[in-house]
């Protein structure tokens, strides 16, 4: 039966292969050679794609960009009351308004810019007219038990050469490379953390 695939969608190609038992995995011109050699339209296409598509076990993995496996983000050892607090503060932090500072709409090198307290006697933000935005309040403030701590639990350490990497706990602590550090010093930075256990937070995805 010779059909012409080249004119139809992804998902309809993938419906067909579906109603044959065929593999859906590769691109649409994967797709066109399973189907053609399996209705014997062309048989060496079919080979070729078949030995050029990814298998199903790897469709069903997470790769990352260097071409590898994707492995698991390291968790930090947390006891109960602090993953309560770590949710608590989530859940604060998705009712809690977004700060902008006076006149962030006007210019764009402002909105790029972070929260500044509103001054002058005029100023319809400090004066807290309702159309200028939120004012930072104390009552703002997260719960204090997880004040400081990573979205993912860890208490953060600054890092600038491989001898302040000792210093760090890798179940509870995780380290951020100081933004004046070198690519080459950043390089064996990695290297020894990953010696060590520790997880780089600000890690690259070229390193």
């Amino acid at each position: 039966m010779d059909e012409d695939y080249s004119s139809m969608t992804v998902a309809e190609l993938k419906e067909l292969l579906k109603e044959r038992d065929l593999p859906v995995s590769g691109n649409k011109n994967d797709l066109i050679a399973r189907l053609q050699g399996d209705s014997g339209d062309d048989a060496p296409a079919e080979a070729a794609g078949a030995t050029s598509a990814p298998s199903s076990d790897w469709e069903d993995e997470d790769v990352d960009d260097q071409g590898g496996f994707h492995v698991a983000r390291q968790k930090p050892v947390l006891d109960e009351a602090t993953r309560e607090a770590l949710a608590l503060r989530a859940a604060q932090k998705a009712k809690t308004p977004t700060f902008r500072r006076t006149e962030w709409f006007r210019y764009a090198r402002l909105s790029r810019s972070g929260w500044r307290k509103p001054k002058g006697m005029d100023n319809k933000q400090r004066r807290n007219f309702k159309y200028r935005g939120s004012l930072v309040r104390v009552g703002h403030g997260k719960v204090a038990a997880a004040r400081g701590l990573h979205p993912s639990g860890f208490a953060e350490v600054m890092v600038h050469n491989t001898s302040d990497l000792e210093q760090i706990d890798p179940a509870k602590q995780a380290a951020r490379i100081g933004a004046t550090v070198g690519g080459r010093k950043r390089s064996i930075i990695h290297a020894r953390a990953d010696e060590l256990g520790i997880r780089v937070l600000n890690r690259r995805r070229d390193a």
